[in-house]
This record gives structure tokens, sequence and C-alpha cells, in this order.
């Protein structure tokens, strides 16, 4: 089995999951691909990433996170949500099926943690950990000849933004798909503080050479060298996409209530991709033109504040009788999807 290494020098999270899949996938169809192990470094801006089957809205802030120019990333594989910033170091190991070692990836970080005197244990499936605190966490994926392996390192992230971005805003929402558990996590630098991405990666790929016994050029990768990639092109593209990230959530309901001057509202949404593909509003209200001209306006559009807000200002201009009443719905449902 030969190597390759390459490490990004790229820090969006799209052009790095679409770099992770164009490897997997282009490289995958390569004629020295199936006879290779691959090693990806990596690291993103402030990010909040969401697994293949995940619910934004459920999982992150998304507001606080458009507020603060944070990324939103779906990646491929499944897992939970993580928050990323350039204190955390992303590995990926891509190899084919019949070479596949999930222990021998784990083993390759762990024995590049003790080169920086860091002792640290598989836990479970997908994790590591010193002591008994999480330092990282991993997802896969496989194909009928290929698999991938990545993960991340705490190395120096801001944990005060993990739980800002990460800890959802309580909206009454019944989601399909999986919900992240929390866990007690710890950085890298408490147990190092000399330790940064570029000393980590450097153990890693010292590591990863060492366990295979042999050496490999380490192949940097930067937005110039790799747009002239067409299939690279093509997954950044749907990694940027809002259809991608949100519009692939599983189905869920959002049913909240309210009371105003005019009446009492109980508005229950169905959500399939995130189109609201069934509204139905319950309602002492005086006026049932206004309910039912509320539910004909959200039925068949994204769940997105601003095409909702712009649905309904289109109404308030269409039927201005109504815009008081409409403005007050508005401004409450908005308010409501903030997470």
């Amino acid at each position: 089995m030969k190597l390759r290494i390459l490490k990004s020098a790229v820090t969006n999270p799209w052009f790095n999951l679409a770099t992770e899949d164009w490897i997997f996938q282009a490289l995958g169809s390569d004629q020295k691909a199936p006879d290779t192990h691959t090693l990806f470094l990596w690291r993103n801006a402030e990010t909040v990433v969401i697994g293949r089957s995940q619910n934004p809205w459920v999982e992150c802030k998304t507001d606080k996170m458009a507020e603060d120019n944070v990324f939103l990333a779906r990646r491929q594989s499944g897992g939970g949500a993580v928050f990323h910033d350039l204190g955390n170091t992303n590995f990926t190991f891509l190899s084919p099926k019949e070479g596949y070692d999930q222990t021998a990836n784990f083993t390759i970080i762990i024995n590049a943690l003790k080169k920086l005197g860091i002792d640290a244990t598989l836990s479970g499936r997908n994790d590591m950990q010193v002591g008994d605190r999480k330092i990282s966490g991993s997802a896969f994926k496989h194909t009928a000849d290929r698999s991938f392996h990545h993960g991340t390192l705490l190395v120096n992230a801001d944990m005060q933004k993990l739980g800002d971005y990460l800890n959802p805003h309580p909206l009454k929402l019944k989601a399909k798909g999986i919900k992240s558990v929390r866990s007690r996590v710890a950085n890298l630098v408490e147990f190092n503080e000399d330790i940064t991405h570029d000393t980590l990666s450097t153990a890693i790929i010292e590591a990863f050479c060492e366990y295979y016994g042999q050496e490999a050029n380490v192949e940097e990768l930067d937005e110039a060298s790799l747009a002239k990639q067409p299939t690279l092109n093509k997954y950044y593209q749907q990694m940027s996409d809002w259809d991608w990230r949100f519009g692939k959530t599983p189905e869920f309901s959002h049913r909240i209530e309210t009371r105003f001057d005019w009446g009492m509202i109980d508005l229950h949404m169905d959500v399939k991709q995130a189109v609201i593909e069934e509204v139905v509003i319950f309602s002492d209200a005086l006026n049932v033109e206004l309910i039912d001209t509320l539910k004909e306006s959200l039925t068949g559009i994204k769940y997105n504040k601003g095409d909702i807000r712009a649905k309904l200002d289109g109404l308030k201009q269409a039927q201005p009788d109504l815009a008081a009443q409409v403005d007050d719905f508005c401004g409450w449902l908005v308010g409501e999807m903030e997470s």
C-alpha cells in the first residue's frame, strides 16, 4: 500500500468538506487510489458541522451563527453536531475497502499524541479521551470499494462558543433524526500548553508514516490549485448550497401558540426537506379570512425566516386591511424561529 498525505491551507469549511469528498470520490476512481492510504489534515474557521441526518434548527442557534458570521456545514457522514474553529485540527483517513483499518487510524492518532506527551485512549467506537475528558470525536463513511474515517481533535477550541452555538433554543420541534449527545470535553492545551495545529499535524504525519513504515511528501492544498478541478467545484457548490445545508433536514413538526389582542393562535407546521408542507392554525379570531390566508401564505415556502418574512410582507401589501394582524403574526413567528 502506498501513502499519500494532503494538508489544506484553506479554512473555509465548505471547501474543506468538498475537498474531502473530492478526494474520496474522484481519487477513489483513480488508478493509484486502490492501493493507497491517504491522510488529509485540515481545519476550519468558526463553523457548526452537523451530521447528514441532523436538523440544524434543533442542533444549533442558526440566528446567532448568522449574526456572528459562523458557517453552517452539513457533512456527508453521520454523527452529531460539532463546533469547529481554528483551535480544532481535523483529520481524515481514506483507504480502499479491503485495506481499511479503523483501529489503525485511532492508533496513529494516539501515537501522535504520545509524541506530544499526551496519553489518550479510545472511548467506545467513535471517541478518544484523556482521562475522562473527550478530546476527539469521529464519523465514518463506506462505499463498495473505499472507506473514510474523519474526526476532530480539540487543540485550543473556544469552549464558550461551542456552548453558545450548540445549545439549541428549546423550540417546540418534534424532530426525526439524530440528536447530539453532549459530552464533557477538554482541549489538548490543558495537557500540553505548547501544542498547536502545526505541531499536532506534524506529529500525526510522523505517526502515519511510522505506522506504515514508509515516507511520503506532504501535498499542500489551496484554493488556487484545486479551483481548476471541475468535480471539486461541483462538490463545493453542493456543500455551500442552502438546499444541502438546510433542505436535507429530516421531516419535523413545529408547534407554537400565543394570544394577540385579536385572538389566540395555535400554529402547527409540518416541514419536509426544509419546506413547510402543511399548516394547521387553530384560532378563536373573529376574522376567518385572516386565518385561512395565513395558512395559504405559509404553505409551500421554505422554513426560513427571510422567506417567511418576505411572503407575509407581500400579504400585507396585497391586503392592507389585514396588515396589522399579519404584522403581529409575522413578528411573533419569526421571533419563535430564532435559535
